[in-house]
């Protein structure tokens, strides 16, 4: 009988996920900023929002481009404060970027995930960007269609804290850079996402 209900449910799961489609569940409004943007004005955005990727749309609504927190914190330990304030977003926005039709059925877009090991991808039509379908847009429009997925975000975000604590162990302390929040040179600690010196830490 368990076995019997067992092969129901995930028949009734896949007829489910054949008949959603990525436009049902995806973000319709998900944060954006233009090419021309600053790498500082972009760290800002992404650390006070809490969220993980930025997409770069120009006057037209096209996606033509997409930065992650990756590349925020490649960019804060790389780079001063003085060359944060120069690059542009589009500089160190990837050349291909995945998408995915608001059209695709959430199985494609569960397959295109795996495939691509992406937790998130930019809904597009005719070069305009119309949201951001993620996995927990997903989960959270039908959590038990697809249990393998849950167990993949889960071990994802596993992954991501143990790389989140040896990064910090790693940007804990740096000898010498420009403090994030007063300009000062120095030596800087990392709170909160930001690079500050002691006496700013203190006020943070």
């Amino acid at each position: 009988m368990l076995k019997t209900h067992k092969i129901y449910k995930e028949r009734t799961s896949v007829m489910f996920m054949e008949s959603i489609l990525v436009a049902d569940v995806m973000t319709r409004e998900p944060v954006t900023v233009k090419p021309e943007e600053t790498l500082f004005s972009c760290a800002k955005k992404i650390v006070r929002g809490s969220i993980g990727s930025l997409l770069l749309v120009d006057d037209k609504k096209r996606l033509v481009g997409f930065i992650s927190q990756k590349d925020i914190l490649w960019a804060l330990v790389k780079k001063s404060k003085e060359d944060l304030s120069k690059i542009k977003a589009i500089d160190i926005s990837p050349k291909k970027i995945a998408v995915i039709k608001p059209t695709a059925t959430l199985k494609e877009a569960i397959r295109k995930m795996n495939k691509l090991k992406f937790d998130r991808l930019p809904v597009v039509e005719n070069g305009k960007l119309l949201g951001l379908v993620t996995v927990r847009d997903i989960l959270s429009f039908h959590p038990e269609i697809y249990p393998e997925l849950e167990e993949y975000t889960r071990i994802r975000e596993e992954q991501e804290k143990l790389k989140r604590i040896k990064r910090a162990k790693e940007l804990a302390v740096m000898d010498d850079g420009i403090c994030e929040e007063c300009g000062k040179r120095g030596m800087l600690y990392r709170i909160h996402g930001m690079l500050v010196c002691d006496s700013c830490r203190s006020s943070i």
